[in-house]
């Protein structure tokens, strides 16, 4: 026989385990393997495209050669976006030549790019299930 207190705690670590989800994001159009990749995965808009001062953000960098798949686990439940910085001289900034990138980048759900980085809203997903993807193709400017 099952208490009530025993399927209280079963039912919580299931919840418990089913509120964090993976994020997979699947990186082409890399034109080198020099350098690293810089991830940033964010759910708050005022720090989207450099979410590097978010604190709640998901953060890494990635050998350019290792870079064709990034995860990242104990992602909650939400709305998020990803920005992503082919970093070729390893120097953890995106380099800019007057106000064109000198680096390639890539964001997730892949908007257009027209003159800057797109909004927040532009390049937003739902975390909603256990494992989500996000392919994102990388764009250079020069």
């Amino acid at each position: 026989m099952v208490s009530a207190i025993g399927i209280a705690t079963l039912s919580s670590a299931a919840e418990a385990s089913s509120a964090s989800s993976t994020l997979e994001i699947n990186i082409y159009g890399l034109r080198s393997t020099k350098g690293n990749v810089l991830v940033c995965v964010t759910a708050n808009p005022r720090f989207f495209p450099d979410c590097g001062k978010d604190p709640k953000s998901f953060k890494t960098s990635v050998s350019a050669r290792d870079a064709a798949n990034v995860s990242f686990t104990g992602i909650t439940k939400g709305t998020y976006a990803v920005a992503l910085v082919h970093d070729e001289n390893a120097n953890n900034k995106m380099d800019m030549a007057i106000f064109l990138p000198k680096e390639g980048f890539g964001f997730s759900r892949n908007p257009a790019i027209v003159a800057g980085p797109p909004k927040f809203k532009a390049a937003a997903f739902a975390v909603d299930a256990a494992a989500v993807s996000q392919r994102v193709k990388m764009k250079y400017m020069l």
